[in-house]
């Protein structure tokens, strides 16, 4: 898919990944909608970025958790732009331990809301639209928490309901999958330690110690956490270069989930 002179919903723009995402389709001509909901000191800044790239673009405050006002946010959608090509469902919660403390019953009904069902509503009322497209994209941003959970370095950082929020994503990617295909391409990016996703610009990140810090990283193949561009990156590439993926997870996460298992020497063996 070319993005310029597409239509992108972007959930969760305000700042981080979010932003960088919305920010970079913009670039390369695509009409935006833009959500947001807390975060209200930063969107002066967002406001001003978006308008010096030029685009077309429409930002709207809403609270996701209240499913009933979803509906009317893609019909503002439709309203502006005549139609919906690319949906960027990018919307979490992600409970630090540190942060957030031990689950209670309103902790993890709060993160199973926010992670995964805003989710399911918000494609639910985007894909007839999207396939009306002819050739529509839907990216869902999920974590390496469904994979690792609470265990490691990561227990510091990803809480038992993320976690359980996080591996429900995959399942819905599958199924959007089928039920968009042909028309509709669902794919899934599976986010690592990012800065301003659990690393570095988050709360959380700051209330680690240095060694718990460390730890992570040298958890990590490439030794480092990722970028905003690292996912900018990917998110373009699923768009515009890979017109047969659809059902797929994409892992980007730097080799975490790999790191920390060492490979023995090959033995002499026998002769």
């Amino acid at each position: 898919m070319e993005i310029k002179n597409k239509v992108a919903l972007v959930l969760g723009s305000i700042k981080g990944i979010g932003k960088g995402i919305g920010l970079e389709l913009a670039r390369r001509g695509a009409g935006l909608a833009l959500t947001y909901y807390d975060w209200e000191e930063s969107l002066d800044d967002m406001k001003r970025d978006f308008a010096a790239t030029g685009a077309d673009h429409l930002i709207v405050r809403i609270n996701l958790l209240e499913t009933e006002g979803i509906p009317g946010l893609i019909q503002k959608v439709i309203d502006r732009f005549g139609r919906l090509d690319i949906l960027i469902n990018n919307i979490e919660r992600g409970g630090w331990p540190v942060v957030h403390g031990p689950y209670v019953q309103k902790q993890w009904d709060l993160e199973i809301a926010t992670t995964l069902r805003a989710k399911q509503w918000i494609f639910d009322s985007a894909l007839p639209h999207l396939k009306a497209s002819g050739d529509g994209v839907v990216i869902n941003l999920s974590s390496i928490a469904a994979i690792v959970g609470r265990s490691g370095p990561a227990s510091w950082i990803f809480n038992d309901g993320y976690a359980a929020a996080s591996r429900g994503i995959s399942l819905l990617t599958e199924t959007w999958a089928r039920l968009g295909a042909p028309r509709v391409r669902v794919n899934e990016i599976m986010l690592g330690i990012m800065e301003t996703r659990h690393g570095a610009g988050t709360r959380g990140w700051d209330l680690l110690d240095g060694k718990q810090k460390q730890s992570i990283i040298d958890h990590t193949l490439m030794q480092r956490t990722g970028t905003i561009d690292d996912v900018v990156r990917t998110v373009c590439f699923i768009i515009k270069d890979a017109p047969f993926m659809t059902g797929s997870v994409l892992r980007l996460d730097g080799g975490y989930i790999l790191g920390s298992e060492k490979i023995a020497p090959m033995p002499a063996g026998v002769v």
